[in-house]
């Protein structure tokens, strides 16, 4: 199985066409892997109905022959000479060769300062911004693209089975988050798909906790909030536990935040508002003792970037479709006392969903 490039593109092409655009140009290094299967640094998309560019420097050269020239996607890569070609010169090259006029630009991913010295050096093109274009078609998934998240949310289960028995009192944040980082890249991991959260104690009330040396303590709260990143798709789980036994508000909001959760899942399908699976967790957690300490949203799509359209909550009306793969992490959180948040990856199906994250959901961890 491989990526769906030509079916990508032809998808693209077909927008631009019924926009009245001749050309798109890419500034996202996430739609440069998404469209031209690029993963590295300095470089800049053009696609036409006819070409498709990349324009790189010395220094990626060979790289994006590598990685974006083959049988499904004939790239032109393009070297620049920085030193005596700007941008905007090498896009003109290429737009006049296509003779192209109407230029849509991916306004969201480039510096107003860098835009206006491309636009003042071609003026006599028309240009329009592309508002998430390129980011509403990733939205939707193929096979290939969901293979690679599954494997990614495979690599955090095992991470995750591994680190666990080394979680003992006195061991700090910061050398958990770690030894699960080393963890992911020893089973295959690109990297991490973002700074690790992990957090003991009061701190696990933080949502994006940033560990620190804090020493886990008997009785503690641990929220733990990470990702594997494979061939660019990078996966998001959360689990949370106790140190020890736990008290009857930690069991309360573990089986709150549980039950929240389970209600959001069972309602997914295809065809369903975004925000009405916000509904669904929101009643349990609007019901609970905990109701002013519930954490905001729902979840977000997921892929090549981890966070991606849809964003689901109480006014996310967007109507979830199969092949969307989103993440689904309600979370109380009570500062100076303590958060708990549960997190799952899911694929969108026509009649629910299929969860891509299968790390087990136990609460109380011996140390």
């Amino acid at each position: 199985m491989k990526p769906q490039f030509e079916q990508r593109l032809a998808t693209l092409r077909k927008r631009l066409l019924e926009s009245g655009q001749d050309a798109l140009l890419i500034f996202s290094p996430d739609n440069l892997r998404y469209l031209f299967n690029y993963s590295g640094e300095a470089a800049y998309g053009i696609v036409t109905q006819t070409g498709l560019y990349l324009i790189t420097d010395y220094r990626f050269l060979e790289q994006a022959q590598h990685e974006c020239v083959n049988e499904q996607i004939a790239t032109e890569v393009i070297c620049r000479d920085r030193d005596r070609q700007t941008l905007a010169q090498a896009i003109a090259a290429v737009l006049s060769d296509e003779r192209a006029l109407h230029i849509m630009y991916e306004a969201e991913h480039i510096s107003v300062a860098m835009w206006q010295s491309i636009a003042a050096g071609l003026p006599e093109l028309l240009f329009t911004p592309a508002l998430a274009m390129l980011e509403a078609q990733r939205k939707i998934k193929d096979e290939w693209e969901v293979e690679q998240i599954r494997q990614a949310a495979a690599i955090a289960d095992q991470a995750l089975a591994i680190l666990l028995p080394q979680l003992k009192l006195g061991v700090s944040e910061r050398e958990m988050a770690l030894e699960l980082d080393y963890q992911m890249q020893r089973l295959g991991s690109e990297g991490v798909s973002f700074t690790t959260i992990l957090g003991f104690g009061a701190r696990s009330a933080l949502p994006h906790c940033i560990p620190s040396a804090r020493p886990l303590q008997q009785g503690d709260l641990i929220v733990i909030d990470f990702g594997a990143v494979v061939n660019g798709y990078r996966s998001d789980m959360t689990r949370s536990f106790v140190a020890g036994k736990a008290d009857a508000r930690q069991q309360a909001m573990f089986d709150t935040v549980h039950a929240a959760q389970s209600a959001a899942l069972a309602s997914l399908h295809a065809g369903l508002p975004a925000s009405e699976a916000d509904a669904a967790a929101g009643a349990i957690l609007n019901a609970s003792e905990f109701a002013s300490y519930a954490g905001k949203g729902l979840g977000h799509g997921l892929g090549i970037k981890l966070h991606e359209q849809p964003f689901m909550g109480p006014h996310c009306h967007e109507v979830l479709q199969a092949n969307y793969v989103v993440t689904v992490e309600p979370g109380i959180y009570i500062p100076g006392y303590g958060g708990l948040r549960l997190e799952d990856d899911v694929r969108i199906t026509p009649q629910a969903y299929e969860c891509l994250t299968h790390a087990a959901k136990i609460f109380e961890v011996e140390i």
